[in-house]
């Protein structure tokens, strides 16, 4: 702009004379695009209709990648702004992220924490890594991670449906052990039994740590009527869909929120990530919508097929 001030108006021998418009063509031709609009709005004190949207888009970008606990890249924060009504290209996007310095979260690796218990006796592996079933309640799937804090180790424990990756019960304990993983199994039964689910023929799958194989956790799948099952020892692709979530929660709030005090604190924080994750997140295996909606999407559409029973 002050270049351009500089030197319109200004003559040269034989004559010539350089406007706005000659200017800002040899600048456009040389690389430097800005047409002579742009320079009339500056000049003006006034905001052109792109640098305007512009600046409404810098500050919806920032809301959403703050509210989604900043770990959205450009194509989830795309997708989110569309849903909301703001219609915006995705390159757009991507190039306001980058000139606000946003990226998403990056996973790191996973590490074991379960160990297996020799002597225990060892369910069948019912699922041979099919973790995508035509409807809830077809397949659960269990894991616990680890979270270091200030006053030590906190490992918290995860029971997920696989139809739509939504995590119906969790625990967090300073001590790994069977209570631990009973817990959060007895409030994903509560969360089902609450709506009213029916969960015949329901597999739980997990690995074989000895928490899982422990009589007291089969004993309660027994008396839930669900059927156990467990992968191969050290191979993590046996339960890849529980690592998978456990490595979100670390990526997604663990890592980005130590250090970490104490227990009561990793419990207030998973849970209201937990609701963030269900009711919130976008995934892309669920068709780029939250968990939880998905599961309604599903509910909504077979209770639309029910036959319809006429009486006389």
């Amino acid at each position: 702009m002050k270049f351009i001030t500089e030197h319109k108006n200004c003559w040269e021998s034989g004559g010539l004379r350089w406007g706005v418009e000659s200017i800002c063509t040899v600048l456009t031709e040389h690389g430097v695009k800005i047409a002579p609009s742009t320079y009339y709005e500056h000049q003006d004190g006034r905001v052109s209709r792109r640098q305007g949207r512009n600046e409404l888009l810098r500050e919806q970008i920032l809301r959403v990648h703050g509210e989604n606990y900043a770990v959205y890249g450009a194509r989830k924060v795309w997708l989110q702004l569309n849903r909301e009504g703001i219609r915006v290209a995705r390159c757009t996007v991507e190039r306001l992220m980058k000139e606000l310095g946003l990226s998403g979260a990056i996973r790191g690796k996973v590490k074991r924490t379960t160990r297996a218990d020799p002597k225990a006796a060892r369910p069948a592996d019912l699922v041979q890594r099919r973790f995508a079933p035509m409807a809830p309640d077809v397949l659960w799937v269990a894991d616990f991670t680890y979270v270091s804090t200030w006053s030590g180790w906190v490992y918290v424990a995860f029971v997920i449906d696989a139809y739509a990756r939504r995590i119906l019960g969790w625990s967090a304990s300073t001590v790994m052990n069977t209570q631990m993983v009973l817990n959060a199994l007895n409030q994903a039964l509560f969360t089902r039994q609450r709506a009213g689910s029916d969960l015949t023929g329901l597999i739980h799958h997990h690995d074989a740590g000895a928490q899982y194989t422990a009589v007291a956790f089969t004993d309660r799948l027994a008396e839930a009527g669900i059927q156990p099952s467990i992968g191969s020892v050290g191979d993590s692709y046996d339960n890849a869909l529980a690592e998978t979530i456990n490595g979100l929660y670390k990526t997604e709030l663990i890592k980005p929120g130590k250090p970490w005090r104490n227990l009561e604190e990793i419990e207030i924080a998973t849970a209201e990530w937990v609701d963030w994750y269900n009711h919130h997140r976008l995934y892309e295996h669920c068709g780029d919508i939250p968990p939880a909606e998905l599961e309604a999407a599903y509910y909504a559409k077979t209770t639309a097929q029910q036959p319809v029973e006429l009486t006389v």
